[in-house]
């Protein structure tokens, strides 16, 4: 048996944690520079609040209904989540975490007396010891636990803990779910499902294996065989290293100052490196791209894509700045107005086994720049994000103290709320 442990509306639920009095009251949480909508509580999405509506439309058709709405706050949702991680963690024999807050957990050889009441009693664990609601799914595969978890999520009777146990039991979960509501069926995968007469999972379970492979590839056989309970998604498969690593964001206001781009880009470079180290991988090709704002036609457009190959594979932030850096310069125009940047790493290999190149490799100095790359990420990990950077990172804008900013204080965040659980100068008791 496998089982699915995800959290509701789990953004907004971190925020509910420090502040009760919003414990019915409809909630978002924004992207960052406060630009769209992001999470919604389930009272939003009951309103009719659209993931992904920009705020500015979201305060235009819903200004005066009462939805608080709040700064994404990393921190605080990374803690919360490692809290939540950890009671999991010790309470099944195997646990891997999917996403921040999603988890799988390995039941085979896990056999309690009543299974459904056994994830009841997890579910009311974590929210009492958390304040994190939770609804956990269970069933013989992968796919099929997070059909549960979305029953358990769905209807009040589970009591949070929704499972598939026979035949009969699995028919019924699969009828009442639509194609696209299926685990690796995408929106357009689902609009070629309806096409060809296949509306609920349960249809599409119930097809010839030999229509799906012809139709719908390895991939639609693949959750094809696991909706009919035979369990073929490996858990190494779900942690395959990524193959790039974007990291993209608009700005707060438009930006024609190449130091202020340069920020920005400098920051996005760092956490691809980041990223990039945390699944022990090396890159040897960066694309930096800047782009005008396309909403304002009354202002030049201007779009452009540079890249920089590395001669050898690497993985320090130092060396991936300033490669960004150096694309950055070649593709900046002077006089537009910037609206959004982004940083993208690819044509990964592994970290630990690097293949250098002969004549324009210096070892010494790339191996000393990894080392104070990991020491800084064991510095920040500990200290909190930031706490140690890179020059080119600094914001060229100043604070109220006159010193030049953080670009993690940069970005716009107006609706942020307190790092209760990290910052215990953030933490009052009224």
């Amino acid at each position: 048996m496998w089982g699915l442990v995800d959290c509701d509306n789990f953004f907004c639920s971190c925020e509910r944690v420090f502040r009760p009095d919003l414990e019915r009251v409809p909630m978002v949480v924004l992207s960052n520079n406060d630009g769209c909508v992001v999470a919604r509580s389930a009272e939003a999405k009951s309103m009719g609040v659209k993931m992904g509506i920009p705020y500015y439309q979201m305060l235009e058709q819903f200004g005066s209904s009462g939805i608080v709405a709040f700064s994404s706050n990393y921190t605080l949702y990374a803690d919360m989540s490692a809290r939540v991680m950890s009671i999991i963690r010790d309470s099944v024999p195997e646990m891997l975490q999917y996403s921040i807050d999603e988890s799988f957990i390995n039941l085979e050889g896990f056999n309690p007396p009543d299974i459904h009441e056994w994830g009841v009693e997890l579910s009311q664990k974590i929210r009492k010891w958390t304040g994190i609601p939770v609804s956990i799914g269970i069933a013989s595969t992968k796919t099929l636990a997070k059909v549960a978890g979305r029953y358990a999520k769905k209807f009040k009777g589970y009591h949070k803990c929704c499972v598939i146990a026979g035949e009969d039991a699995r028919r019924k979960a699969l009828e009442g779910l639509e194609t696209g509501e299926i685990w690796g069926i995408g929106r357009r995968l689902s609009v070629r499902l309806l096409y060809d007469g296949v509306p609920t999972a349960l249809d599409f379970a119930g097809k010839p294996r030999e229509w799906v492979r012809r139709k719908y590839h390895v991939t639609g056989e693949r959750t094809w065989r696991e909706l009919n309970g035979e369990n073929v998604v490996e858990i190494e498969g779900l942690e395959t290293a990524k193959k790039s690593i974007l990291t993209s964001r608009s700005f707060p206001g438009m930006l024609t100052e190449y130091k202020d781009v340069e920020t920005h880009v400098a920051n996005f470079a760092t956490r691809c490196a980041e990223k990039l180290r945390s699944q022990r991988s090396a890159c040897s090709l960066l694309n930096v791209f800047v782009e005008s704002n396309r909403f304002r036609e009354d202002l030049e457009q201007y779009g452009i894509t540079g890249a920089y190959t590395f001669t050898t594979p690497v993985c320090s932030t130092q060396e991936i700045v300033a490669g960004a850096l150096k694309v950055l310069r070649e593709i900046f125009r002077p006089g537009i107005f910037y609206k959004r940047a982004g940083v993208m790493v690819s044509q990964f290999t592994s970290g630990s086994v690097i293949q250098p190149d002969l004549f324009y490799y210096d070892s010494e100095k790339s191996l000393k720049f990894r080392s104070i790359s990991e020491a800084i990420d064991e510095i920040n990990r500990h200290l909190g994000r930031d706490t140690v950077i890179l020059a080119s990172q600094q914001y060229a804008a100043k604070g109220e103290d006159g010193k030049s900013l953080k670009f993690v204080n940069a970005i716009r965040r107006s609706l942020k709320s307190p790092d209760y659980s990290t910052m215990l100068s953030d933490f009052r008791i009224n």
